[in-house]
């Protein structure tokens, strides 16, 4: 198994979607009704990307000789995040129908709210401000850095729950991986809190500092992080 934190079960990869036709146009897709569109799926560019990922995540398995019995691959149910997992699980000669993809709904977009939804990308900024003001809060029809962080427990905790010794690739979103990230490595600096389950870990992390600063953590398209 590759590096983990001393609190988990299992090593985790992170990797953010490949380049995606909103991203290319320059839009919002944050919605469900609206991510799981094909249309709303990888650009040409996104699908490259995806695949040098893959060739990427190889190479660091094989250097570490990991074996790829042990690579589990969770994924957004979004179309983009679809697309870059399967494409990774191909590069590294997993069958996506197999048990070793699994598609999780609690990974999937932040959802930014019918205030930005199919809007300007550049609108972005305005939530991060918000972000940084109160991770506590949001507009109308979004979802909180605080909400996400709580969806990303459950679906940590599932993980944790249902594998144990195996080495996860986690593809989901910017804003959600952000927001893992963050929160992992604050509760990675308390690791030696008598707080037990990884909820209770997380639960005592989510605080104003951590999660008003998730854009510290941010990702390029279809980038892939180890969490250490």
């Amino acid at each position: 198994m590759g590096e983990t934190l001393p609190f988990l079960r299992n090593s985790y990869w992170i990797l953010r979607h490949g380049k995606s036709i909103p991203n290319e146009n320059g839009f919002i897709v944050s919605s469900m009704e609206n991510g799981t569109l094909e249309g709303f799926g990888l650009a040409p560019e996104g699908i490259r990307q995806a695949k040098l990922a893959g060739e990427l995540l190889d190479e660091e398995l094989k250097a570490k000789n990991i074996s790829i019995e042990t690579v589990r691959i969770c994924y957004s149910p979004f179309s983009r995040t679809t697309q870059t997992a399967k494409i990774v699980a191909d590069v590294l000669g997993i069958s996506f129908e197999s048990f070793q993809c699994k598609e999780m709904t609690e990974l999937r977009e932040r959802c930014f709210g019918p205030l930005f939804e199919l809007l300007s990308h550049d609108k972005y900024a305005e939530i991060w401000v918000l972000d940084e003001e109160d991770p506590f809060t949001s507009v109308e029809g979004a979802e909180s850095v605080a909400e996400v962080c709580s969806r990303l427990s459950i679906a940590l905790t599932r993980m944790e729950a249902e594998y144990e010794g195996c080495n996860i690739v986690v593809v989901s979103h910017g804003d959600p991986l952000q927001i893992f990230q963050a929160i992992l490595c604050a509760a990675k600096e308390n690791s030696s809190s008598e707080a037990g389950d990884i909820c209770s870990r997380i639960e005592q992390a989510m605080t104003h500092p951590v999660l008003s600063q998730h854009r510290k953590f941010a990702l390029l398209t279809a980038e892939l992080r180890q969490i250490k």
